[in-house]
């Protein structure tokens, strides 16, 4: 009775319709990734009821486009190679800004809270801040 599903499921050695290798998981597990940054953001806009880009973002970003970049090479199709060449440059300038601002943060000798850059009271209890000591 499920005999037209098996069939319609896999059919002459493939899954559907489609012939699988390691290269063609390759491409697929760099459109999942790819794609799933999308979950992530809209996620993170609807909790904070803001439009947000977590650095999970870039992360899922950078590594689609580094998988998807590896199977278009493999493919030598020259238009998807030309698609992916570059993405991965704002991805990793944009890793490198979150990590120069996270460092950047000030800790609150009073509460341990970490505030924003150039805050001048602690968000939490309210004391006065001190920057340090910048290394040059």
């Amino acid at each position: 009775m499920m005999h037209w599903l098996t069939d319609l499921l896999w059919h002459n050695g493939q899954l559907l319709g489609i012939r699988w290798g390691v290269w063609k998981v390759v491409g697929w597990l760099g459109n999942a990734v790819f794609f799933s940054r999308f979950f992530v953001q809209w996620y993170a806009t609807e909790k904070l009821k803001r439009v947000v880009v977590p650095i999970a973002f870039w992360w899922l970003s950078l590594a689609g486009s580094l998988l998807l970049l590896s199977y278009s090479l493999h493919q030598g199709d020259s238009v998807f190679i030309f698609a992916y060449l570059f993405t991965w440059i704002p991805y990793i300038r944009n890793l490198i800004i979150h990590r120069r601002h996270v460092a950047a943060h000030l800790r609150c000798a009073q509460c341990q809270t970490s505030c924003p850059p150039q805050s001048k009271f602690c968000l939490s209890c309210g004391t006065r801040l001190v920057a340090a000591a910048v290394k040059v």
